[in-house]
């Protein structure tokens, strides 16, 4: 069956004959060596197998509701993922949202087929994968449970795997990158500073996010330690909650509510509780909290943990989960976007003196004085590349792209870090306005579809920022007498080629050109394809042929164009990046779509384009326009067509 059919349509085909020979194996993700080290060799010999046919696991089962959380990484498997899940069981309406609950091996249904949901490229995705697992001598060596015989870990690890291609490809994974795709979220990391505790422990805590903290440990293995206190180095905590209570001598202090993914209270650092009074505690629960759960002061919780590991949800992505369900909902604006060699790939801000300008620019409004977060998520996941953006006031208060010159005199508000990661994310506090957002690759060229995402406390607006197509000034120009004298010596040359009515057609044109233009430069032009647009534009009436008067008029305006070719070119080709300031000197105002039309049909590989390549973007475009400037006469920017004329003007293009 096709790798692309949907769950519900392989579930069906699979339960018409069912039995232990007909169980679903993945196509997309077969069980093979590639598919678990995909660039390293490994002598380690692998087997594949079904949870039931699994050494030591007779009484496996996908899931049990009321579990305690007991993954370890096994052998091969990636503590940071670990982690990212024992936070996702813990938040269970995000759980379940991931892990459907309606999938087992057992009964009649069973067939080797599970989905899990992943937010993947700026979607939530739907990953199939059968249950072949990878174990070395019968049994597991990735992720798996350690007492509950559970495989929904195993499981889910393999949809993930699939997703980036290989487990091998998770070894180069994190912490936050797991925890966006698990939650749907915007994930953030911030060092311990007394700003961000206050901006933790006063704001963040209250609205719709998951706080975690890791403490750390100079063993770099996957190996968990226990310090002094209880407290386990390299497993991710929930900080649930903060309170400022009073301590028997009167001074507040502050406490933090955490919780331990594994449900079992490892905090050993009671006597710190003594201080507080009795009254305080039974409010706080202490004592009666439910495993795993624990209060802990904040000097200790210093002391033991650096940085803060942040995601941020809105009202939507938070919905299902109870422990948000009261919490403040964060504002969420989101694009989608591209960069494109030769149209929105322009670089960083080293590029500023060439293409950083070329990039895509989203206009942020905010009305009030607000701290929000900015993320950019590529959706290379494979192969990412180097990402990150600048934030820019739009002083001017205009709709319209920022030009090169202005940031050349204009300061960024924000340079966010550059990291193969696959999102990006910053915070910045802005005071009310407008800003231009610009995400950008670090090399100008790389190509990759990106998703932003703004999260703010108030409201809000983002849009993109880009050109209205028009043709500022007419584009070609009827020769004058003099040019018209000058054009005399290729008269003879055309009437040689032409037929009894004086008119050549496209592949005359092009043995013309080829025998009286100067230099192979110039005879660029002198291509069938060119030549068709030549016809096309300079006598769109008729019937394919050219005239010696259309002929002298492209010849006068082959003049005009060679020179603003030559103002932008490089060498002897022009850039992609250049092409649209090119075409707007010649009279063509044109937005990132049409712009990347052109490219598609003219840019070569290595991302120039020849002259006779930059005239045929000017025939195309003056083709274009022309047909719909005839059919909008009032110039109202819209028109109507039957099929038949949108067929004959569109192949005329």
């Amino acid at each position: 069956m096709p790798a692309d059919s949907s769950y519900e349509e392989i579930r069906e085909e699979l339960l018409r004959s069912p039995g232990q020979s007909n169980l679903y194996e993945d196509p997309a993700f077969p069980p093979i060596q590639t598919s678990i080290f995909y660039h390293q060799k490994s002598s380690i010999k692998f087997s594949w197998r079904r949870p039931k046919d699994i050494e030591g696991t007779e009484n496996s089962v996908f899931l049990l509701d009321n579990s305690s959380f007991d993954c370890v990484p096994g052998s091969l498997g990636d503590r940071w993922l670990v982690n990212c899940l024992g936070i996702l069981h813990s938040c269970r309406g995000l759980f379940y949202r991931v892990v459907p609950a309606d999938q087992s091996f057992n009964g009649p249904e069973y067939c080797g087929l599970f989905r899990f949901r992943l937010w993947w490229c700026g979607e939530w995705t739907e990953v199939i994968v059968d249950d072949l697992l990878p174990v070395v001598d019968g049994k597991l060596i990735f992720i798996q449970s350690q007492q509950s015989k559970q495989y929904w870990p195993a499981l889910l690890e393999k949809a993930y795997a699939k997703l980036h291609g290989s487990y091998e490809a998770l070894k180069y994974g994190n912490l936050l990158d797991g925890l966006a795709n698990l939650t749907g979220g915007c994930a953030e990391q911030i060092g311990f500073s007394p700003a961000a505790l206050e901006l933790v422990f006063n704001r963040i805590l209250n609205r719709t996010s998951i706080v975690t903290v890791v403490a750390t440990s100079e063993d770099k293995s996957q190996n968990l330690t226990q310090l002094r206190n209880g407290i386990i180095t390299g497993c991710s905590y929930r900080v649930l909650s903060a309170e400022e209570i009073p301590t028997k001598t009167g001074e507040r202090q502050r406490l933090l509510h955490l919780q331990s993914p594994y449900q079992t209270t490892d905090y050993a650092s009671r006597t710190a509780l003594d201080l507080y009074p009795l009254q305080e505690k039974e409010r706080l629960g202490i004592g009666f909290l439910p495993e795993g759960e624990f209060w802990m002061p904040e000097g200790e919780f210093l002391s033991t943990f650096d940085h803060f590991d942040l995601i941020y949800m809105d009202s939507d992505t938070s919905f299902d989960e109870s422990t948000l369900q009261r919490k403040i909902p964060f504002h969420m604006r989101v694009w989608e976007g591209r960069w494109q060699k030769g149209v929105t790939a322009g670089g960083c801000r080293n590029n500023v003196d060439t293409s950083f300008h070329i990039n895509p620019q989203f206009l942020l409004i905010t009305a009030e004085d607000d701290e929000v977060v900015i993320s950019v998520h590529q959706h290379l996941c494979l192969s990412p590349i180097v990402i990150g953006f600048s934030i820019y006031v739009n002083s001017n208060a205009q709709f319209h792209r920022l030009e090169a010159a202005h940031f050349k005199k204009r300061h960024a508000t924000l340079h966010s870090s550059y990291t193969n990661t696959q999102q990006v994310t910053a915070r910045c506090r802005l005071t009310s306005g407008q800003y231009v957002i610009i995400p950008t690759s670090f090399e100008a060229g790389q190509e990759a579809a990106f998703t932003l995402r703004v999260y703010s406390s108030v409201p809000v607006n983002l849009g993109i920022l880009d050109d209205i197509p028009a043709q500022l000034k007419p584009a070609v120009q009827r020769a004058t007498n003099e040019d018209a004298a000058h054009a005399k010596v290729f008269e003879a040359a055309f009437l040689q080629l032409a037929d009894e009515r004086k008119t050549i057609n496209a592949f005359d044109l092009v043995d013309l050109l080829d025998a009286v233009l100067p230099n192979d430069y110039v005879k660029s032009c002198a291509t069938p394809e060119c030549c068709r647009e030549v016809v096309l534009a300079f006598n769109p009436f008729g019937g394919g042929r050219l005239t010696y008067q259309s002929f002298r008029d492209f010849v006068f305006n082959l003049r005009i164009w060679q020179g603003t070719f030559k103002a932008h070119c490089l060498g002897a080709v022009l850039p992609a990046e250049k092409l649209k300031q090119a075409l707007q000197e010649v009279g063509f105002r044109l937005n990132s779509d049409i712009l990347s039309l052109l490219m598609l049909r003219h840019m070569r590989k290595e991302g120039t384009l020849r002259f006779g390549d930059f005239i045929t973007c000017i025939l195309h475009l003056q083709t274009a326009f022309s047909i719909f400037n005839r059919k909008d006469p009032s110039q109202a920017g819209k028109t109507t067509m039957t099929m038949a004329e949108w067929l004959r003007s569109s192949l005329r293009c």
